[in-house]
């Protein structure tokens, strides 16, 4: 133990203001980039697709055959009834008008009418370059300001959607933030019932994702990483939990030190060594799971992985240098006006006899019914495995991704009625240039296509309408007659053709037609033919995130469990905590798809939400386990298994307990972000923690392991030796070993002074 007296002032003191500073000009730094992550982020879902998915190749090539990059905004216009002529002719000027507008790049379609003649829609290419948001947000307003007497107008089409999903992004700065911080710190103030110390707890977390957020900031500046609000909203509150878990952990270290007796310097050095290697492994544990996310095909996935892991590391280092110094600093009145006393911490030496406390009763319920309070906890967890079978995670409409108002949603649903569903959103087929009757034909055979166009530049709204007559594709003129019928634009040998969908293009039927579709052009043409658009998007995304979900989960399980092996040196053991997280996982994941299907009603789950949640639970809920197992062998090499296991139970129990409900209520707060993917993985990783924190780590893994005893280390040194020092009476015979009885005690008394104890 470092002796204080034995290290010079000038160390105690300069090594903690020397950590200090440096953290305070880490997150002076990267504080600012808060308000500019918006620079480098990315929203577009093609953008995140394999390069290898039809989707991708096909949004690729689009500006070869439609000219500069651009996003379509479709703007649809409606009024009371029929629209009279008037009407139709100020909208016409209404659409003419819009081409001044700085955000819009080529040119605006006239208005077309609806066969019912009760609307009109208007296609509006906007700037690939310009910030989409911003983009739509004037067109919008423009159309407010200019639009005739008794019409309303939406913008929908996919850059009314991207300006919908990323507004509601931007609370994520602010609000979610906030949120997260406000709830940490009224759950450390009730624990610690101290004013300061959740202070240093929360700076500590703050300045772990300042840091964190300046690296992520400029990896994804140079393209290194791909970073979206998703992935955003994931890192802070994935930062600010873990920084506060590993300093929850710490901080109990260190209260235990200061309560022995230690001073100052010498309690830093205890708890620092008492929580390196817990700290460590659960750290270690949760970046190997998600760096396994970059076996993923989609590039959020893949960023996610080294985005979340570079989090991790800071929250860990912030937790072993940042923390520790501050507390080196204020010692015993960071705990005020609650310091620690000696004897504070209350782990019973006999279990059988009546005790005081939370913990000290739960070990003792434990040691006394432990088969029974497995068994238990384990039929309970089953039983709501079995929501499961209704969870929908096979994807969801895009117009669904944004909780609350979008006008791009309405926008749709207001199109549905008066054009067909799929206007704005068409599939994009590329197909030979010799072949592009045959290509005609089959999109026009299937039933789920309105109409097929061709892309022409000699067009004024840049398309051709393609027939095929005898044989042949034979395209319509727009214009008087005799006008002469457009060309198609070939480029490297293809040809561009766009079909309107008869139903809406995130539809679950539009989906079943663009499948239909790349079989059937595949079948007549080969396997040449690209099939894209946002609904082909939506398809090669989801197809990816049930790929990627299949092989990931199995890979991360067998990572975490060699991980465990190494650091209990048991294979028993690391098995048994691997189940019981699984099983937690699975009553989880159960539990909400109750939730959302008949509470929330939402309206199913993105593929990639169960692989995120499972992430999440098994990395972050084996953490738990970690800090459990971890002090029960520590206190196993003193006190022997089944003793080990009730004392690691009472000095993990409050802080593992404070540090769940510190992780629940951080991802919790994602749900204040209206993104059905934020929202669904909130509650399930929330709910995950809490069922990891009261039932699996306080009641099941404990009295699992109780029930097995000392096998539970099999095949280590500490299930085949004994451990620690025999107490015999000279003269007596040696007892058997009783650390197989329930309630075993740690000293012996009066009573038991004649038998020898034995020490797993």
């Amino acid at each position: 133990m470092a002796n204080e007296r034995n290290v010079p002032r000038w160390l105690r003191i300069g090594i903690p203001v020397v950590l200090v500073l440096v953290w305070l000009v880490g997150g002076a730094i990267g504080g600012p980039y808060f308000g500019k992550v918006d620079e480098v982020a990315i929203n577009d879902r093609s953008a995140f697709l394999p390069s290898s998915a039809d989707a991708t190749q096909v949004n690729d090539r689009l500006s070869e055959f439609l000219g500069d990059d651009s996003i379509p905004a479709l703007v649809v216009a409606s009024g009371d009834g029929k629209l009279t002529e008037e009407q139709l002719t100020e909208l016409g000027d209404l659409a003419a008008g819009l081409a001044d507008i700085d955000a819009v790049a080529g040119e605006v379609s006239p208005a077309v009418p609806s066969e019912d003649g009760e609307a009109v829609q208007i296609f509006v290419p906007l700037d690939a370059e310009a910030d989409v948001a911003d983009a739509v947000t004037g067109l919008r307003e423009h159309l407010a300001e200019q639009a005739p007497d008794g019409i309303e107008t939406w913008v929908t089409g996919p850059a009314g959607f991207s300006a919908d999903l990323v507004e509601g992004f931007l609370g994520i700065d602010g609000l979610l933030l906030g949120v997260a911080l406000i709830a940490v710190f009224i759950i450390l103030v009730i624990v610690y019932r101290s004013p300061l110390l959740p202070v240093l707890v929360l700076l500590t977390s703050v300045f772990a994702l300042c840091v964190a957020l300046l690296t992520v900031w400029w990896l994804a500046k140079a393209g290194v990483v791909v970073l979206n609000g998703q992935v955003q909203g994931i890192l802070f509150i994935l930062v600010i939990g873990a920084a506060t878990d590993y300093a929850l952990l710490y901080v109990a270290r260190f209260r235990e030190s200061l309560a022995s007796g230690q001073r100052r310097w010498e309690a830093t050095m205890s708890a620092w060594r008492g929580a390196f290697e817990p700290i460590l492994a659960s750290g270690g544990t949760v970046i190997a799971g998600l760096l396994c996310l970059l076996l993923s095909d989609l590039a959020t996935n893949r960023a996610l992985g080294p985005i979340a892991s570079i989090g991790i590391v800071f929250a860990m280092l912030s937790a072993l240098t940042f923390l520790p110094a501050l507390l080196a600093l204020t010692g015993r009145a960071a705990f005020w006006p609650f310091a620690p006393k000696p004897d504070s911490i209350g782990i019973p030496d006999d279990f059988t006899k009546p005790v005081k406390g939370v913990w000290p009763r739960q070990a003792r319920f434990v040691s006394r019914h432990p088969r029974a309070v497995w068994i238990v906890s384990t039929l309970v967890l089953l039983v709501a495995c079995f929501g499961v079978t209704q969870l929908k995670a096979d994807g969801v409409p895009s117009s669904d991704l944004v909780l609350g108002e979008s006008q791009a949603r309405d926008g749709q649903a207001e199109l549905a009625e008066h054009f067909p569903g799929g206007s704005g959103s068409p599939v994009y087929v590329i197909v030979p240039e010799d072949e592009l009757a045959e290509g005609v034909e089959v999109l026009l055979d299937n039933d789920g296509i309105d109409s097929v166009a061709a892309a022409s530049e000699d067009s004024p709204n840049g398309q051709a309408a393609v027939e095929v007559t005898g044989g042949e594709a034979v395209f319509t003129a727009m214009g008087p007659p005799g006008t002469p019928a457009p060309a198609p634009t070939v480029s490297e040998g293809d040809v561009l053709l766009i079909a309107t969908l008869t139903d809406t293009a995130d539809s679950i039927a539009a989906e079943d037609v663009v499948r239909e579709l790349r079989t059937d052009l595949e079948d007549a043409l080969g396997s040449g033919v690209l099939v894209g658009g946002e609904t082909a998007t939506d398809i090669d995304t989801n197809d990816t995130s049930i790929r990627d979900r299949t092989l990931i989960i199995p890979i991360i399980l067998l990572v975490i469990l060699v991980i465990l092996i190494l650091l209990l040196r048991s294979l028993l053991a690391p098995v048994l905590l691997i189940g019981t997280v699984i099983l937690s996982f699975g009553s989880a994941l159960g539990v909400s798809a109750l939730v959302f299907n008949g509470i929330f009603d939402f309206p199913g789950a993105d593929p990639a939400v169960p692989l995120y949640g499972f992430v999440f639970l098994v990395a972050l809920g084996i953490d738990y386990n970690i800090f459990l197992m971890t002090r029960v062998r520590e206190e196993s090499l003193t006190h022997g298994t089944r003793q080990g296991i009730l004392r690691g139970l009472v000095a993990t129990g409050g802080v593992i307990t404070s540090a769940g409900l510190v992780l629940a209520a951080t991802f919790a707060a994602l749900g204040v972000i209206p993104i059905l993917f934020l929202a669904q993985l909130a509650f399930i990783v929330a709910f995950g923690v809490l069922l990891d924190t009261f039932i699996v780590r306080s009641l099941l893994v404990p009295a699992l392991s109780y029930d097995i005893g000392r096998a539970i280390w099999w095949p280590s040194k500490l299930w085949r030796n004994d451990i620690g020092p025999r107490k015999v009476v000279a003269g007596a015979e040696p007892a058997p070993e009783v650390d197989d009885a329930p309630g075993v005690t740690a000293a012996g008394d009066a009573r038991t002074t004649r038998r020898s104890l034995r020490r797993r």
